[in-house]
């Protein structure tokens, strides 16, 4: 299964690990549904925020990155 759904990003917590930087995120879904998921920074929007909404990319029902939310009507 894969796919993308929205969500809100409850928790950013950047590490170092060996000089590169990733991220354990919290985030989640209109439904209710609370995700964590540890990713790389290829994976995760620069400067990323607790409270933004961004479009979460899924592949058997894993967490696999993230993308910011384009403004529109």
């Amino acid at each position: 299964m894969m796919g993308e759904r929205e969500g809100i990003v409850v928790e950013v917590r950047p590490f170092d690990l060996h000089g590169v930087t990733y991220y354990d995120l919290t985030i989640a879904d209109p439904s209710g549904t609370v995700d964590h998921a540890r990713l790389g920074p290829e994976s995760v929007p620069a400067d990323l925020a607790a409270g933004e909404s961004v479009l979460v990319m899924r592949i058997a029902n894993m967490v696999v990155s993230l993308r910011r939310r384009l403004a529109g009507p």
